[in-house]
């Protein structure tokens, strides 16, 4: 299939003026409606998603695990990030039948490359590969930091990727923002997903082409939880806001989606990136990692998250 499609946003034009509607006067205590999604949002999929069943495997794959709490890191392993810095994550080889293709991560081959190589085949149906050690720890301090970042580099896409983040377990048949605690940028579509199985919302008119070489990266920033993208090295607009809210309550892993024939690279810091401020201490998954929470000046846990904001509007 070609992947050099030109899609159109319809993102929905906002009005930063509040006007009451007709006949209620306006309550001038109440806050501003904070909407962390207000796009157009699909009932599906604009190319052929997953079927019913698997749908319904994952509702129930999820009822019967609950999300792994925070935990910290064996000292083997802080050790290992000690030495190799961002060098020391990669991806974890799905446990499926489903994919059919090679993972290379930096600490395969002694001198190699900082990032983690990936080739599938056409094969290859819907998986979804995690980091092997989470990008977020709720367990750690973020004194300092600004947030985390990875990127992805296309060099092929004969199937189609998407880019995002979710918490273990996760449903390895199913695309990163599909299923619980999950957000994902889907690049045959150019939507966003959180946590929506059906056709998810349009992001942005920016993004509508990608070739080979492209990069696009995934962001979290701790000050809102807000969850972003970028392309080429240019951030794209905040797509999510109070994601993964209390932070203390998460680990939270790259999840990077695959279908068909594809070649990507995945890089967590091992070599420099394309966005400029992501290469910045303040952003480095490395530097989140050694430091317990719980001291002063880490007090965002008490922003709503974006299911409750969602669930309130539901609600209204």
């Amino acid at each position: 299939m070609s992947w050099l499609r030109i899609i159109k946003g319809k993102a929905k034009a906002t009005d930063e003026r509040y006007a009451p509607p007709p006949g209620h006067p306006p309550d001038l205590g109440a806050p501003p409606e904070w909407e962390p999604a207000p796009e157009a949002r699909h009932a599906d999929g604009l190319y052929a998603d997953a079927s019913r069943e698997e749908y319904e495997a994952a509702e129930q794959f999820c009822a019967q695990h609950p999300p792994e709490p925070p935990k910290l890191l064996p000292s083997r392993v802080v050790e290992r990030i000690d030495a190799l810095g961002c060098r020391a994550w990669g991806l974890e080889r799905p446990d499926s039948p489903r994919f059919h293709g090679s993972i290379h991560n930096p600490g395969d081959e002694k001198g190699g490359l900082g990032v983690v190589k990936v080739v599938t085949d056409e094969r290859c149906q819907d998986v979804c590969i995690l980091s092997d050690l989470p990008i977020l720890a709720g367990l750690y301090s973020t004194h300092g930091k600004l947030g985390v970042y990875y990127e992805v580099k296309i060099i092929r896409m004969d199937g189609f990727i998407a880019i995002g983040s979710a918490c273990r377990p996760y449903p390895s048949w199913r695309l990163p923002g599909w299923n619980r605690l999950s957000a994902g940028l889907h690049l045959d579509d150019f939507r966003k997903f959180f946590e929506d199985p059906d056709g998810g919302r349009d992001y942005t008119p920016r993004l509508t082409r990608l070739s080979p070489g492209d990069t696009v990266g995934f962001g979290y920033a701790f000050a809102l939880g807000t969850v972003f993208f970028t392309h080429n090295g240019a951030r794209l607009p905040d797509a999510f806001t109070g994601a993964y809210l209390p932070r203390a309550a998460y680990d939270v892993y790259a999840a990077v989606g695959v279908e068909g024939a594809c070649a990507f690279e995945v890089n967590f810091g091992g070599d420099v990136f394309r966005w400029k401020e992501g290469n910045e201490w303040a952003w480095r998954v490395e530097g989140h990692v050694g430091t317990l929470a719980g001291g002063s000046g880490e007090g965002n846990d008490e922003l709503p998250s974006y299911n409750e904001v969602r669930r309130d509007r539901r609600v209204a």
